[in-house]
């Protein structure tokens, strides 16, 4: 959904200098300054002028473009899993634009199976001829992904194509937890880590991303007149699909979005005292990859109480 959202909205304007003191707020001093070769070296290759794999340049080109957020983030991973790490937005991006690229249910159906073949292909070593694919089945082999998480982004996707309201709040949880959640077990996976402590705080920070990516999405969604929050919230407080299509900003509304956005807030809590409670978690880079996301969220939390405020009506 998230990426769907993206898609609509094209690129950030952003230059090198502000990318550099993005880095410094959410990470070490000494690490941005290690990273700075390196970062200039990423920008090259996104760029077309080093390296030659068209592959890679595709999953590169399709996440700065689709998922810029996680694109500038992906900067600051090691630089031997940043290919992999990479590849797998990549292939979370071509999943979550297939619900808003197809005009009937049946081919994006169409689409969520060639995956699922794809990835029973790329588990036998025989990768399917598409570049997405083939950067997968690198990933694969190299980190011992496990099929399980990478099967499970696929099928909770196919299951959105059914283009309804989520019934309650924790069949959105659910969503959430299966799809971003799934993906940052996967990176954990690439950064060599197997932990049930890291699994546990993953499993909390992806529902908070999946339930804010939900609000952050009420306006874009509601000019194509759409409405996929969840409808116990909805009933619980009064307040209709139109309202919200039409862009009202009478109590009930905003008691809808605050009741969901303090779900989001109660995950995160959770994901902190798991980074307090055990230090490899705060270190481990595919935490500090997220730590923009909730500092985005602690500064901007007026305005996610708020899905009309400026600041989200493009979500990134």
């Amino acid at each position: 959904m998230a990426a769907g959202v993206k898609a609509k909205h094209g690129l950030l304007n952003i230059s090198i200098s502000h990318v550099y003191s993005f880095c410094r707020k959410i990470a070490p001093k000494n690490v941005c300054i290690q990273r700075a070769t390196e970062i200039q070296s990423v920008r090259a290759v996104s760029n077309g002028t080093v390296g030659s794999d068209h592959s890679e340049k595709y999953c590169v080109d399709l996440v700065r473009s689709r998922d810029y957020e996680g694109f500038l983030c992906s900067l600051l991973l090691p630089k031997e899993v940043w290919r992999s790490c990479l590849t797998l937005k990549a292939f979370n991006v071509e999943l979550a634009q297939v619900k808003d690229s197809v005009s009937q249910k049946t081919i994006g159906l169409m689409r969520m199976q060639f995956w699922k073949t794809a990835l029973d292909d790329i588990y036998r070593d025989e990768p399917p001829n598409q570049p997405v694919g083939t950067e997968l089945w690198k990933a694969v082999k190299k980190h011992n992904l496990t099929k399980r998480w990478l099967l499970r982004i696929v099928t909770e996707r196919e299951k959105d194509l059914d283009d309804r309201a989520y019934r309650t709040l924790q069949e959105l949880e659910t969503y959430a937890e299966k799809t971003h959640s799934s993906l940052i077990y996967l990176l954990l996976e690439c950064l060599g880590v197997r932990d049930v402590h890291a699994d546990h705080a993953a499993s909390h920070i992806g529902k908070a991303q999946g339930i804010v990516t939900c609000l952050r999405a009420i306006p874009y969604h509601s000019s194509r007149r759409k409405v996929y929050l969840p409808m116990d919230i909805c009933m619980l407080h009064g307040a209709s699909q139109e309202d919200f299509i039409r862009g009202r900003r009478e109590q009930n509304v905003r008691d809808v979005v605050y009741d969901i956005a303090s779900q989001a807030h109660a995950h995160l809590q959770h994901w902190a005292v798991q980074r307090r409670a055990f230090e490899d978690i705060s270190r481990n880079p595919a935490f500090t990859h997220d730590g923009h996301w909730v500092a985005d969220v602690q500064r901007n939390k007026r305005c996610i109480m708020n899905p009309l405020c400026p600041p989200l009506k493009t979500p990134h």
